[in-house]
């Protein structure tokens, strides 16, 4: 990696808060002593652990994926938990990107698929980190609780080798990735709320802001 590719992706911006407290506060408990690869792993475990993964509360709009708003959460959604990790992992130095996917859920979603009226879950998020020269994808989207109700393992991740959703459980279709848009220096807000809205039209037609399920997205120009 060239030294202006290590800035870019070391980089604080408006979304990945660096520099801001929170994020000093989410890596104080990280052992700066260790590798750079055991402190990416115990970020990643913090991460996935210290937010219950909640897809029922959507916002697409860029003031509320601020990593110091996400950081006020208890419960949050996989592309807001990837925000997290990857700010924590360019405050520890580790250079960080964010990717993004379609991913069908063949188990436990009629709830979810009832609000998006499809089975494509669109822009799932992962981090990828730049470690011993080679870029590392993980995935901290499920915490234990809804790995034990899903009744799977919660998704471990060594640092050498990329760990996306289960693709099974036991014998049956879990996770499947439709399609990868690919990794990013930064949240690409435009592109997704113009797939979701390719996607899920109906959930821009109306306001949706209830206990159950709340959407809040771009205006159109």
């Amino acid at each position: 990696m060239t030294a202006s590719e290590q800035k870019q992706f070391l980089k604080a911006t408006s979304i990945l808060e660096v520099n801001h407290e929170s994020t000093k506060q989410l890596i104080a408990g990280i052992d700066r002593s260790q590798t750079k690869k055991q402190q990416a792993i115990d970020l990643y475990v913090k991460v996935r652990d210290g937010f219950v993964y909640n897809p029922y509360h959507l916002d697409l709009r860029p003031e509320k994926l601020k990593s110091s708003i996400v950081l006020q959460k208890k419960k949050a959604w996989c592309v807001e938990k990837s925000i997290v990790l990857a700010t924590g992992l360019r405050a520890l130095h580790i250079p960080s990107r964010l990717g993004y996917g379609i991913v069908v859920n063949h188990i436990g979603v009629e709830k979810l698929t009832k609000f998006l009226k499809r089975e494509e879950i669109v822009f799932h998020g992962y981090v990828e980190a730049y470690l011993d020269g080679e870029w590392v994808k993980s995935t901290p989207a499920f915490d234990p609780l809804v790995c034990k109700l899903s009744g799977v393992e919660p998704l471990e991740w060594d640092g050498e080798n990329d760990s996306l959703f289960q693709a099974y459980k036991g014998e049956q279709k879990f996770m499947e990735y439709k399609h990868f848009y690919g990794e990013f220096d930064d949240v690409p807000v435009e592109l997704m709320n113009t797939e979701m809205r390719k996607y899920y039209p109906h959930l821009f037609e109306k306001e949706y802001n209830s206990p159950t399920f709340s959407f809040f997205h771009l205006k159109s120009k």
